[in-house]
């Protein structure tokens, strides 16, 4: 194989901008073959923008099935993500898709094992902020012990800023039926996947504060505050919203040997001389504290974003080599968001990993209770919203 040949399952707000990308040529090795819309408004929308040899199709196993594709990019509602990774799968092709991995970890699950037997396919997702230099040099550092035992996290992240017309967009927003939650499912499944990716663990329990509708006029959480707790005794905060401007984007992790503040592009290393358990052990006069040197970390080079993930799974199809973001990791944050709503709905704290079965029975009855909501269906421009 020379080239990847890419088919593209919805052209919504994410899907036209990865369809732009492709078609500039911006992918080394991958060339746009086909695109799938139920929404016929949609498809004729983006032909006017693409190359002739883009073959069109309004349902996406008709697309799967054609002969024109080697891999799929999934960017459809949420729910239908594992879905439609598992019928690529089943017809041997390539798939890629759109953060979150799914709703609930239940339907996760079932995708990951799908991929799971077919090994020999590329399965991938869109964490496109992995190919960050600040996270990037945040996790190589923790990995590399820099920091020592990881002691506290806390992550303030609400530049998530939304109007009430970017929820009126689309019938699907920020409802249970539609989009399965709010600010958790739909702008933090990036930071909970750093989160846990930087630290290199996960959480072993939490409790959450969900509040539904606070600031917008959605059924979904707008606002989210969570403690969590980890297994080696660390512990964590995670604070979120979509109503606050400006909103802060502050990423701190403190360990035994210093602490790690990310913030507005920055990385910087307060480090401590001596490590704090052997200072507290040691040191008899009183009030002192170790010495501590501020280092402001090299994050320079290249971010490439989406389109870093588009070739990183392009050149892992063409070569083997391994991902960025493999798919079955897509998980692991979405266990965090399952058992943040979790808990706010029992109103305790909960495991992680999530009850599956609660969860998603208590996901299935807000489903039931949802409110049907009509949309324009506007394909809104995505540039700097991530």
């Amino acid at each position: 194989m020379e080239k990847v040949r890419f088919g593209l399952i919805g052209v919504g707000n994410m899907g036209s901008a990865h369809a732009r990308t492709l078609a500039a040529g911006k992918v080394e090795g991958a060339v746009l073959t086909a695109i799938a819309d139920i929404d016929s408004e949609r498809i004729e929308r983006i032909r006017g923008e693409l190359p002739g040899e883009v073959t069109y199709f309004d349902d996406a196993l008709s697309m799967m099935d054609s002969g024109c594709v080697d891999a799929v990019l999934v960017a459809v509602p949420h729910y239908e993500h594992p879905r439609l990774a598992m019928a690529g799968f089943a017809r041997g092709l390539h798939v890629l898709v759109e953060k979150p991995a799914g709703v609930y970890a239940a339907q996760v699950r079932e995708m990951n094992e799908a991929a799971a037997a077919h090994s020999h396919l590329v399965f991938g997702i869109m964490f496109n902020n992995r190919t960050n230099p600040v996270y990037i040099r945040m996790h190589d550092m923790i990995a590399a012990g820099e920091l020592g035992d990881v002691k506290r996290t806390s992550w303030i992240i609400t530049d998530w800023y939304r109007s009430q017309s970017y929820y009126d967009s689309g019938s699907w927003r920020a409802t249970w039926k539609g989009e399965g939650g709010g600010v958790l499912l739909n702008q933090c499944p990036h930071n909970l996947d750093l989160w846990q990716w930087v630290v290199g663990m996960m959480p072993a329990r939490l409790r959450a504060y969900c509040h539904e509708g606070k600031w917008h006029d959605i059924e979904v959480e707008d606002d989210v505050t969570a403690y969590v707790e980890y297994p080696n005794g660390a512990t964590g905060t995670f604070v979120t919203t979509t109503a606050d401007t400006p909103g802060t984007n502050r990423f701190e992790v403190t360990g035994d040997r210093g602490k790690l503040v990310a913030e507005n592009g920055t990385l910087v290393f307060h480090k401590l001389a001596v490590p704090e358990r052997e200072w507290n052990a040691t040191y008899k006069g009183g009030f002192g504290q170790p010495p501590v040197e501020r280092i402001e970390i090299d994050v320079s080079g290249d971010f490439p974003n989406h389109a870093g993930i588009l070739r990183d799974f392009t050149q892992s199809v063409l070569t083997g080599a391994p991902l960025w973001a493999p798919g079955e990791e897509g998980i692991r944050g979405l266990q965090i968001s399952n058992a943040m709503h979790l808990s706010s709905w029992l109103d305790r704290m909960v495991d992680v990993p999530v009850d599956e079965t609660l969860y998603r029975d208590m996901l299935h009855k807000k489903v039931a209770a949802s409110a049907e909501k009509t949309g324009q269906g506007t394909t809104l421009d995505t540039s700097g919203s991530y």
